[in-house]
């Protein structure tokens, strides 16, 4: 940290009109509650914190009971004030991507998933692209909206903290043991879906590993479902993709049609009791989980391409003897040297697409490759990955530009002789995904038609 003394910024902003007479214009320093003026300017791609004495805490950890004893008065009460009594409530679901994930995760963790009277509060959920946080909430003074620590960017947030895994393990720096599920009785059945994105910057792997990086068997209420090389939010009407502050086109993987199974397997688990299917991760054992140096040397040479400088990493900061109360009394927090949790990231194949995991059927006839990271461009802290921007790295188009490039990469006509011959692989790929139970049979249709546009319009290619 740089420190910006007092004497050199203020509370207040720049207002500015309409000059005397209707000439010009005028402006004036104002002073103001929620603005900062710095008469030297800020500078593109720095972070500028501002650290101050708080009052008057909400007790914002009372999100958690209302959730808790909103749903269960739905669920249980019996009384005429129920507006939900005629219908029977027989399960109950929650569903949370990203931050709202991280809530449920935190949810579960702290308890609440049990009502004042010892009743299950949800039967099931489906905790999308949380990572291995939990949430700043339960905190005196917590800010719930703050992202997740990211390699760019709020790097010492609290929801970032052991335990990371659903089921029991040991902190190798603390020796401390515990796990998100705890409550046999009262746990739910969950489904944990993540990206590429969330093994690169949401410290995925900690979810089923210990904090060494050795795997962990997902416990029995858990299943973890990896989709393969896509990126934190994937758009499905998306068109031609952008590129906002990143060096790279955002990844434009068609991913839609695995939450609809999914959803549908998780309320057969919960209503039916219909095993799903087995958890699709990437692990050690099998050579799918690696570390960073690993990774690099498996990656493909792309010209002119920046890659990650590592996976966000994540460590140990010491925020007062009273942060397991709920209370900071060290801000900012005190970084401990020496000690940190082992990130690792998915295995890719020749073309730099993810081994395990969920392969949807663009990705398993592929026309790029795709990564859950992207990095920053000049100005906007350059070189660092940014936030949940994934990338689409498209092949050459013909043998001749992949040799004039020195792409090591096959080129699309090498893969595919006709558009047919490619719409023919993405129906095998499509089959083989309902085969697994990631997507419904109703959906083989529109993901047919949906393909016969992914050329030109998410690629910019021909066939």
């Amino acid at each position: 940290r740089e420190v910006i003394p007092p004497s050199k910024w203020s509370f207040a902003r720049v207002d500015g009109g309409q000059g005397m007479d209707f000439q010009g214009k005028e402006t004036a320093i104002v002073s103001s509650d929620i603005h900062i003026h710095l008469p030297t300017t800020f500078q593109a791609g720095w972070i500028y914190e501002l650290i101050y004495t708080a009052k008057d805490p909400l007790v914002m950890g009372l999100g958690h009971l209302v959730v808790r004893d909103a749903v269960s008065f739905l669920r249980y009460n019996k009384t005429a004030q129920n507006p939900f009594l005629k219908y029977e409530i027989e399960k109950t679901f929650c569903f949370g991507r990203s931050q709202t994930g991280r809530c449920i995760r935190d949810f579960i963790y702290h308890g609440f998933n049990e009502d004042h009277l010892g009743q299950k509060v949800f039967d099931g959920a489906l905790t999308h692209v949380a990572g291995a946080g939990k949430m700043w909430l339960n905190h005196r003074f917590a800010n719930g909206v703050v992202p997740g620590g990211q390699q760019y960017e709020e790097h010492d947030n609290i929801s970032d903290r052991f335990p990371f895994a659903y089921n029991e393990s040991t902190d190798h720096n603390t020796g401390k043991v515990d796990a998100i599920c705890k409550r046999p009785l009262s746990d739910p059945l969950i489904f944990h879906t993540q990206t590429s994105t969330e093994y690169w910057q949401r410290r995925g792997s900690l979810v089923h590993t210990d904090t060494k990086g050795n795997d962990l068997a997902p416990p029995e209420n858990v299943r973890i479902y990896h989709w393969a090389s896509a990126q934190h939010v994937g758009n499905p009407l998306q068109e031609r993709p952008t590129r906002g502050i990143c060096q790279n086109p955002e990844n434009v993987l068609q991913t839609s049609m695995i939450f609809r199974a999914l959803l549908n397997a998780l309320d057969n688990w919960v209503s039916k009791a219909i095993i799903p299917p087995e958890n699709q991760i990437p692990t050690n054992s099998k050579g799918t989980l690696v570390d960073f140096d690993y990774w690099k040397s498996q990656f493909p040479k792309i010209p002119n391409l920046v890659t990650p400088q590592a996976p966000n990493k994540l460590s140990i900061y010491d925020y007062g003897p009273k942060a397991d109360l709920g209370i900071f009394d060290t801000l900012p927090p005190r970084k401990i040297q020496n000690c940190n949790y082992t990130i690792k990231v998915p295995a890719v194949d020749d073309d730099g697409n993810e081994l395990a995991g969920i392969r949807v059927p663009m990705l398993g006839t592929p026309l790029a490759t795709y990564t859950g990271w992207n990095i920053r461009s000049r100005n906007f802290g350059e070189g660092a990955m940014h936030e949940f921007s994934g990338s689409t790295l498209i092949f050459p188009e013909t043998d001749a530009v992949r040799r004039m490039t020195n792409d090591p990469r096959k080129s699309i006509k090498e893969r595919y002789k006709s558009k047919d011959n490619y719409l023919m692989k993405i129906s095998a790929a499509a089959t083989d995904l309902i085969k697994e139970g990631f997507m419904l049979e109703e959906d083989f249709n529109r993901v047919i038609d949906l393909a016969q546009d992914w050329c030109s319009k998410r690629h910019d290619i021909r066939l």
